[in-house]
């Protein structure tokens, strides 16, 4: 990994240079380097987290102030609820993982001696612009090492202490493997980021990691591709059959195990008839997490309905915006539907494509809801916060997906692939094949991978 303050035009066009060493590289050679990098951060370790320490002072400074968000203060944090040991955990993950490049996927017979594969090979150059979220160095470098493609990285200037730190490490792994060093950049220069979307010449996607303003700054101001999400605005239905306890814990766990994330729980759709029986018990159970409810009118006197001072005080009247908001807080958009229908309706209106979820015992209509919800994921009795590529057993990931082409969800390595044909002939022409008399017909043969 280069530290570079080199021109964004010299920094991309080094970067394509090098990805075209690293796709030729053998798999051992990229899992090498996998290995140091692994090794060095685990060295690193006391370093790298003083390192994040200063970023985490200066940023609690400015949230204090007004002029960072807690959400992002909370990402910053490398040594928060396991961050660093599933970090390192990801790149050993990736490493053991299949090599994606140059697996056959198709094998097709045109003609006698005319023989067509399809193949795997990397997308080229990344960019990865991202804002706090240290991890993403070490996540991302893991992931186009080991899928043979040159990344560049941009992250946001409350990070710096802990991104340099960190890339100095994998800088150094990198120079004593085959890698080029050049493969993987961390560009420091400030204000660069129109500079970067414009080289399109040699950037082929871009994929942006931080708040939805970010992502859709780079989505309007760019012509490479990109790939991400704007918004998590992530919804569950909590169905009359539900069973109370499943539903307290999976509910719970959506929303409180970390309400940063963009696969947390943001609005929470009660069924009627399961307002004055299943609803009340998530209710309880949410506000004694810290959980402010903003509810509809038809929520709102189920919550207070014999509620406890704890959950009278969490419970407050929802506006129109909230059922359009991604929280990322201790905060829950709460609204009553009539049924299954109602509930898709409003999960295809207002969600955000990223993931959504059902609570119920009854199959036939968990099946309907998957097979009707327009989101990258959908999950039939359990947590939103099961979006993750780790969890998936990706590795690690680059991010969540909300795209309808190429890669959707959790992207891992499979996310970095795109394939190439190679057809391979003896002095095959053409104007030999046709319907008219004399001409050939192609056999189309498909042949064993």
């Amino acid at each position: 990994m280069s530290l570079t303050s080199a021109s964004p035009a010299d920094a991309a066009q080094a970067a394509k240079l090098a990805s075209h060493v690293l796709q030729t590289l053998p798999a051992a050679a990229r899992n090498e380097a996998l290995t140091a990098i692994h090794d060095g951060l685990v060295a690193a370790r006391d370093d790298i987290l003083t390192a994040n320490a200063r970023d985490l002072e200066l940023a609690r400074v400015a949230a204090a102030g007004g002029h960072l968000s807690q959400s992002l203060v909370s990402r910053l944090d490398l040594g928060k609820k396991g961050k660093w040991e599933d970090m390192l955990k990801g790149i050993l993950d990736v490493r053991d993982l299949e090599d994606p490049v140059g697996r056959v996927t198709l094998r097709t017979r045109l003609d006698d001696g005319l023989e067509l594969e399809r193949i795997t090979c990397p997308i080229g150059v990344l960019l990865i612009i991202f804002e706090a979220r240290p991890e993403v160095i070490a996540n991302i470098a893991s992931l186009a090492v080991k899928s043979g493609n040159a990344a560049i990285l941009k992250g946001g200037k409350e990070s710096t202490e802990s991104f340099i730190a960190i890339s100095r490490v994998i800088s150094a792994a990198l120079e004593s493997s085959r890698v080029p060093n050049g493969a993987i950049q961390l560009v420091t220069t400030r204000d660069i980021i129109p500079e970067l979307l414009a080289l399109d010449r040699y950037i082929d996607l871009v994929i942006p990691r931080g708040s939805n303003e970010l992502v859709r700054y780079i989505k309007d101001n760019t012509k490479i591709p990109v790939l991400g999400h704007a918004d998590g605005i992530c919804s569950t239905f909590l169905e009359a059959s539900a069973d109370p306890l499943l539903a307290v814990e999976v509910i719970v766990d959506a929303k409180t195990s970390y309400p940063a994330a963009c696969n947390a729980l943001e609005t929470l759709l009660v069924q009627d008839s399961a307002l004055t029986t299943v609803f009340p018990h998530v209710a309880a159970a949410l506000a004694a997490k810290g959980v402010e409810l903003r509810c509809d009118a038809k929520t709102k006197v189920a919550a207070l309905t014999n509620a406890s001072p704890e959950l009278a005080a969490k419970v407050v009247d929802a506006v129109d915006t909230d059922y359009d908001t991604e929280f990322i807080a201790s905060i829950l958009a709460v609204k009553a539907v009539a049924d299954v229908d109602e509930a898709i309706l409003h999960i295809n209106t207002h969600g955000s494509k990223h993931t959504d979820a059902i609570i119920t015992a009854d199959k036939a209509l968990a099946e309907r809801f998957m097979a009707s919800v327009d989101a990258a994921g959908v999950y039939w009795n359990t947590s939103t916060r099961f979006a993750d590529g780790m969890r998936y057993g990706f590795g690690t990931e680059v991010g969540i997906s909300t795209n309808k082409i190429h890669s959707r969800g959790p992207v891992g390595l499979e996310g970095l692939m795109i394939y190439k044909y190679k057809l391979r002939g003896n002095g095959h022409i053409t104007a030999a094949y046709g319907e008219a008399e004399g001409q050939k017909r192609f056999k189309h043969e498909q042949l064993p991978l």
